[in-house]
């Protein structure tokens, strides 16, 4: 039984200074996120000597895929066990999970084993991502969520850099069993520190988990991801097998929408996306997601087939890129927290997104690696006013006992937003390289890309020249295919932006003049009392007075020790 001892909210009477116990959780809750993150981009480099070690080629992809499986159909479900069950314990055990994952994937023996404990490991790491961002939600409020955004941008480009590196080093040195096991000492450093400073009230709801949404919902998100991961290469586009992937997943989805609505405790309450801002989050966190994931695998192809860059470095090459994005991510977290504003960074930042992908679709067999990297920067500098904010706004515009599941939304839209952008543009790539191969190479060309569109560099070292020349004309004219869509796709997210209301950031900050006045789209009042006066750090007493609208006392986030 929670007792009345309290952990002070960040920005509460602290001298403007976080808790020591929050800076201590924030750095615990930047380990699991980096955990989630990093393990794909570590398992991708070590993939050639588990191979060679284990065998199994034909079955290399699911490795990969059953992971992602599993983290996408898990992620809705942490969302909303946190919500009902309590945050803290639903996130330890996610972490428990995925650490069990990785241990027993480090042991595997045969293929069949690494892809099984790959998927227990992806049911982990679906709640880790969501633990940490309603955690966050919980602890700090949305105005001064923003100065943190910084940190998590930057655990993100960390891992996408460091990742590959990390990756080709662990198993040069110790063995491929090591990129699992690496998790370990990490994911321990997070229990222990969560377990003994993260103080949250504990729940305990009355109602029944929605097992029937969440069978739907699962089965739905499975064919998508099965679609995506399949199309264009296991399987035709048109073949038996994607025509019935897709027919059974839009069965389960229109299933699992009509059930939330009768649902005692749906796994993912539709009410939620009444709200115009929350469902435009959503729309921006698919583009963000398919416009993000799209780039990073096409860049480094690109830079390393027709620039000549060493693979061994891949993740470097997306520096540009990704330093663009943790510094705009961080001035667009100060802004945010100093004005309450926000509405302009992701139109300003779908904007920057839509000129750095057509100019990235202009690079050619003459482009520079300075050009390519501005152009790059372009990029990063758009999805750094998006990442966070996204979640931001997303947060802002539920209820407090909603914060799971809109935190869960918002990650699994960007995840099938990531499947689609690799699946899509990834066919467009590789329909586009073969036309030109062939008008380029004939017969030989044909036969050069008949496997597979993305030749490795020990592959293309081997091309007779006429055939190599041929092949940077094709990931050219592929890369400017791909980029030209994903510009295209991000119109989309413009005119999203372009619809957001700005309503009021919850929590501390300056009074400003639209205190207390009703929002007709998110139905709740606007009450900046009871918050953190942004330039003494000092707290106002809450006066608990109910919105106008239906009646809910605005809610303010606390921390609460267990």
């Amino acid at each position: 039984m929670a007792d009345t001892t309290e952990t002070p909210a960040v920005g509460a009477d602290t001298g403007g200074k976080q808790p020591k116990s929050v800076r201590v959780v924030l750095l615990a809750l930047m380990i699991a996120m980096m955990l989630a993150m990093l393990d794909n981009m570590i398992i991708g480099t070590a993939m050639p000597t588990i191979v060679g070690e284990l065998g199994g080629l034909e079955h290399l992809s699911w490795v990969v895929t059953s992971y992602t499986l599993a983290t996408a159909a898990s992620t809705p479900l942490w969302g909303k066990l946190g919500d009902m069950y309590g945050r803290k314990g639903t996130f330890m055990s996610s972490i428990v999970l995925f650490l069990i994952g990785s241990a027993l994937s480090g042991m595997a023996q045969n293929m069949g084993e690494l892809i099984g404990f790959r998927a227990v490991q992806g049911l982990g790491a679906g709640g880790l991502m969501v633990g940490v961002m309603a955690i966050i939600g919980d602890l700090i409020p949305p105005r001064e969520r923003g100065k943190y955004q910084g940190m998590m941008a930057g655990v993100m480009a960390l891992a996408m850099i460091g990742g590959p590196l990390v990756g080709g080093t662990i198993t040069d040195n110790w063995g491929w069993r090591w990129a699992f096991y690496i998790n370990l000492p990490l994911g321990a450093v997070a229990l222990v520190a969560i377990s003994a400073v993260l103080h949250l009230p504990k729940k305990r709801a009355e109602a029944r988990i929605d097992y029937l949404g969440a069978v739907l919902l699962t089965v739905g998100i499975t064919a998508i991801v099965l679609v995506t991961t399949w199309g264009g290469t296991e399987y035709a586009w048109t073949s038996a097998r994607i025509m019935e992937l897709i027919g059974i997943g839009v069965a389960a989805l229109v299933g699992f929408v009509f059930w939330q609505t009768r649902a005692a405790e749906p796994v993912l309450p539709l009410h939620i996306f009444r709200s115009r801002n929350f469902t435009l989050m959503s729309v921006i966190g698919f583009v963000t997601g398919f416009v993000m994931f799209g780039a990073t695998l096409f860049l480094p192809l690109y830079q390393q087939s027709v620039q000549g860059a060493s693979a061994t470095n891949s993740g470097l090459l997306l520096l540009p890129m990704l330093g663009a994005m943790l510094v705009t991510s961080m001035v667009a977290g100060r802004v945010t927290t100093n004005t309450g504003r926000y509405k302009v960074f992701p139109v300003l930042g779908s904007a920057l997104m839509i000129v750095g992908l057509y100019l990235l679709s202009t690079m050619d067999t003459g482009t520079s690696r300075f050009t390519s990297g501005v152009f790059m920067a372009v990029v990063g500098l758009g999805m750094g006013c998006l990442m966070q904010i996204t979640m931001l706004v997303a947060q802002n515009s539920v209820e407090m006992k909603d914060m799971g599941v809109a935190s869960s939304s918002t990650t699994l839209f960007r995840t099938l937003g990531s499947s689609f952008g690799v699946a899509i543009m990834g066919a467009l790539f590789n329909s586009r390289v073969q036309d030109v191969m062939s008008e380029r190479a004939g017969a030989l060309g044909s036969k050069v890309t008949e496997q597979s569109a993305q030749l490795d560099a020990a592959s293309l070292a081997k091309l007779p020249a006429l055939a190599r020349e041929a092949y940077q004309h094709a990931v050219s004219a592929g890369t400017h295919s791909a980029f030209l869509l994903g510009a295209v796709v991000a119109v989309v997210s413009l005119a999203a932006a372009v619809f957001v209301k700005e309503v009021p950031l919850r929590g501390a900050g300056p009074k400003t003049a639209d205190e207390g006045r009703t929002d007709d789209d998110e139905g709740r009042t606007d009450d900046d009392e009871g918050r953190t006066d942004g330039d003494e750090g000092r707290r106002d007493g809450d006066d608990g007075r109910t919105d106008g609208d239906d009646g809910r006392k605005a809610q303010t986030p606390v921390a609460e020790a267990v």
